[in-house]
């Protein structure tokens, strides 16, 4: 049986001011003890997005380490119509989704979401109960390219005037998903075919009580009860206050980092990178409660 890591060898260094900090002294292809899992716990709360360099991770101890954090989340299947976007040939564990440029010999996708840059976003935002947490591990990079950033939007709510809070107090804002990554969904129409689902913009995380900002420029679309020219100028007030670049910590991937981020505190996007190089991580989450103001 392998030994249980001691917590007094866990060390936690920050990578910026606005989020995220770099998680040493802990090798995740071991078990945690209960005082070490408490001990990334408080890290994570209070730096949103834990980075851990230089680890050889099977994807059952992938999963095994992110089931102390939580339930793990299900992959969301995607409408059948807009299933090729979503859906990849070697994807074959349900909790369990494959990042990827990559193609099969067949060429069909082994994954998905693998081209090209991606908007701000939080991942299953558009979900009656969105994920909590999201781990991601890289196996496969382009030589640049393909960073991850984070947003603090604990920090964004912040810096949200006061009369737009004050406008914005008890409402709601519609999420929905047409599998895009650099689109914003069209909530015109009939949606009821397409995943959405409506949030408060402002939420309360449920570990740390702090107020945060609940809106991304891809999937957030429509302000419940606004005309739909005020709500979407507000809506660009914030984003824009989520994208200010003071507020992000940039991700510069390198073999073998293991990543995990809040989706309650945190938005987050990638940058674009060579087409013809590949680039494969693995993902997996922890379910969410619904969400409350």
């Amino acid at each position: 049986m392998a030994q249980v890591q001691d917590v007094l060898e866990m060390q936690v260094v920050p990578l910026s001011s606005a989020c995220g900090a770099e998680i040493k002294g802990v090798d995740l292809t071991k078990p945690l003890s209960r005082e070490t899992v408490e001990a990334v716990r408080d890290a994570w709360n209070k730096h949103l997005v834990l980075v851990f360099r230089g680890q050889q991770i099977s994807q059952d101890q992938q999963l095994k380490f992110a089931s102390y954090f939580g339930d793990l989340g299900s992959r969301k299947k995607a409408p059948e119509k807009l299933r090729p976007r979503a859906e990849g040939s070697q994807q074959d564990h349900e909790k369990v989704l494959l990042v990827s440029n990559i193609k099969d010999d067949n060429g069909i996708p082994i994954g998905a979401f693998g081209e090209g840059d991606f908007w701000f976003h939080i991942d299953s935002g558009y979900a009656a109960r969105p994920y909590q947490y999201t781990f991601l591990y890289a196996l496969e990079l382009p030589s640049t390219g393909g960073n991850t950033m984070f947003s603090n939007m604990y920090k964004a709510y912040d810096a949200v005037p006061a009369e737009i809070k004050a406008k914005l107090n008890g409402k709601r804002a519609l999420h929905i998903h047409e599998y895009n990554r650099a689109r914003q969904a069209d909530a015109r129409g009939d949606i009821s075919g397409i995943p959405h689902h409506y949030h408060p913009v402002f939420v309360t995380h449920p570990y740390t009580g702090r107020k945060t900002l609940f809106v991304d420029r891809l999937m957030t679309t429509a302000l419940e009860g606004f005309d739909p020219v005020e709500g979407a100028t507000i809506l660009n007030q914030l984003y824009d206050i989520g994208e200010r670049r003071e507020f992000i910590y940039e991700h510069v991937w390198q073999l073998g980092d293991f990543l995990m981020w809040d989706n309650r505190a945190t938005i987050h996007a990638r940058t674009d990178f060579p087409k013809e190089e590949r680039r494969l991580l693995r993902r997996c989450t922890v379910e969410g409660e619904p969400i409350r103001e």
